[in-house]
């Protein structure tokens, strides 16, 4: 049964233990009540475990740890699964490192009465990072920009991670074949909905540098966030529409 008011975010995990607790317990801390769910791929560190036993009893956290590391797109197509299954109305997804302010999910929240997904955008309204060297902002921009100029995607920040979507949305996203296998799952996820209609709203937000562990970007991913657009310019639309029409 679904609980409209049920709150979901959706944590993907691997070696996040030194941040991991502070950030389940500031979200559950925000006036609005939030559940966590994470999915942890069997973190050497032992994310899981520091999840587990820190909120032990807790019925608004969830775990799912799986075998080997399978990569963001896949912990996300989990953790949406998970959620819908768990009967969240609406889902959010947020880094497990603090880069993104667990204070803002109540700005998205709010948003969400008014639309039916939306961006914490890094990109609106100007450049709002923290702490990032000139080469990795300008490799951002000109991502974005690469990205938005071939899909025609009408937003400033089109691989931000941190969004909020509406329960049908989240179900619509499950039901594609959905290709991506890292970072590139947020511009395809986009490119996916904007085919069927459904419109982001991207509001501001400040993002700040990772304060612990290391960066999840390899050479791996950014090849596959170049091919992607193409990929999907190549691929027959009816490939990439949900089982059901959008509705906004």
């Amino acid at each position: 049964m679904v609980e409209a008011n049920r709150k979901t975010v959706v944590i993907a995990t691997y070696n996040e233990g030194e941040t991991i607790q502070s950030l389940v317990s500031r979200v559950l801390s925000l006036e609005a009540e939030f559940s966590v769910l994470v999915v942890d791929d069997e973190s050497p560190d032992g994310t899981s475990d520091i999840v587990r036993k820190a909120f032990s009893g807790d019925h608004r956290v969830r775990v799912v740890t799986r075998s080997g590391k399978k990569g963001y797109a896949d912990a996300m197509m989990r953790g949406f699964r998970e959620a819908l299954e768990w009967g969240a109305g609406r889902i959010f997804t947020l880094d497990a490192d603090l880069s993104h302010n667990p204070d803002d999910l109540s700005r998205i929240d709010s948003s969400l009465d008014q639309h039916p997904l939306v961006i914490g955008s890094r990109y609106r309204d100007g450049i709002r990072i923290l702490n990032w060297s000139p080469m990795r902002l300008l490799l951002s921009l000109a991502a974005n920009t690469y990205v938005r100029k071939l899909l025609r995607l009408p937003y400033h920040d089109c691989t931000s991670g941190f969004r909020g979507y509406r329960r049908e949305v989240v179900a619509a996203i499950t039901s594609t074949g959905v290709k991506s296998n890292g970072y590139a799952f947020l511009v395809e996820v986009l490119t996916v909905l904007e085919r069927v209609g459904w419109r982001a709203e991207e509001i501001p937000i400040i993002y700040t540098e990772r304060r612990a562990g290391q960066s999840k970007m390899s050479k791996l991913v950014i090849f596959e966030a170049i091919l992607l657009p193409w990929r999907i310019l190549l691929r027959p639309a009816g490939r990439t529409s949900p089982s059901h029409p959008a509705r906004s």
